[in-house]
């Protein structure tokens, strides 16, 4: 039992059995306008409707934890949930990594596929050993953006300076020659607006909700063809799930199912509504065309699948899990 359940229980013995609510505190790094945060604002209130003596208090914009820094005291219960990439967490468990692998994901209905298979599965029992469980499952899709030029093939970031999200799409760039400078996706707009990026990658919604449109001169966006897809579930502390009683599990879980059915809704949409943004910012829009994409996994297949087999114990199993998904 962690702290806070201790704790919680405690006060309730101390008012002489009598029923008090409980907070859980829910941390992001997004803005109150980005898709995640609507996630996390759906199971708030879905709680809050279900009458259970339980309340969620999000703390968005990075302003309890670090974009990066939210999983670990997740699995130590000093914080209770989070909206996160989970391959952020790569350093914990390799296995993430495969969780933003370039073209291993189709398209959206490709990914909540993924979502209820086997694959998911054994990385929710790599979380389970951290003492953390999925609530809600969701990926996003993104492009990339260019300073001062378009990105549509590997020849096109040759010698730039690149931001990438997680070490599979890094170990990629690198394959095609960029140069690599690793931030959140929160940090992007700076780092073009001072010189430091060329380049990045990251989702249709945080180049929106970041306002990336102002920096850059080119935008290829996610389309029929994506070869950014990244898994950013709404994680929660398991002991602090199981510490709750049966009412409020069960009004956390159905608040999930309300919460996961909008974000795959709006992650469809987020796509082209980025589009509509970052052309009226009078940003020249690129599309990456089937044979970029073929590029693109190639590169990928000699370097981010086959450092991800060699690298991570049992690698190559859930890599071919992950792509016997159809």
């Amino acid at each position: 039992m962690n702290k806070f359940i201790q704790s919680t229980v405690l006060s309730i013995a101390l008012a002489g059995g009598a029923a008090q609510a409980e907070e859980l505190r829910l941390s992001h790094q997004w803005s109150t306008s980005d898709v995640r945060h609507e996630v996390a604002q759906i199971v708030a209130d879905e709680v809050a409707a279900a009458g259970v003596d339980l309340e969620i208090t999000i703390f968005p914009s990075k302003s309890l934890f670090k974009p990066r820094e939210q999983y670990r005291p997740l699995s130590r219960g000093q914080l209770d949930m989070t909206v996160f990439p989970l391959s952020y967490a790569g350093g914990q468990q390799p296995a993430f990594n495969l969780t933003l692998m370039p073209g291993l994901v189709k398209n959206h209905d490709h990914a909540a596929r993924l979502s209820q298979s086997p694959f998911m599965e054994a990385l929710e029992a790599k979380m389970a050993e951290d003492d953390v469980m999925v609530l809600v499952h969701g990926y996003l899709a993104g492009g990339f953006v260019g300073k001062d030029t378009c990105i549509t093939h590997p020849d096109d970031v040759a010698g730039l300076q690149t931001r990438a999200a997680g070490k599979s799409f890094e170990q990629m760039l690198v394959g095609a020659d960029a140069s690599i400078t690793s931030m959140a996706s929160s940090e992007i707009y700076s780092a073009m607006q001072t010189g430091v990026l060329d380049a990045a990658n990251t989702s249709s919604s945080s180049f929106v909700s970041y306002r990336i449109f102002e920096q850059v001169a080119c935008y290829t966006p996610a389309s029929d063809i994506a070869l950014w897809f990244l898994y950013q579930p709404l994680l929660m502390n398991k002991s602090t799930f199981e510490g709750l009683s049966q009412e409020q599990q069960a009004a956390l879980l159905a608040a999930a199912d309300v919460a996961e059915a909008h974000y795959l809704e709006q992650a469809k949409l987020q796509d082209a509504a980025s589009v509509d943004v970052f052309r009226e910012a009078g940003v020249e829009i690129a599309e990456m065309t089937a044979d970029d994409f073929a590029a693109w996994q190639a590169l990928a297949q000699e370097t981010s699948y086959a450092a991800f087999a060699a690298d991570v114990e049992g690698g190559q199993e859930l890599l071919d899990m992950a792509l016997a998904v159809e």
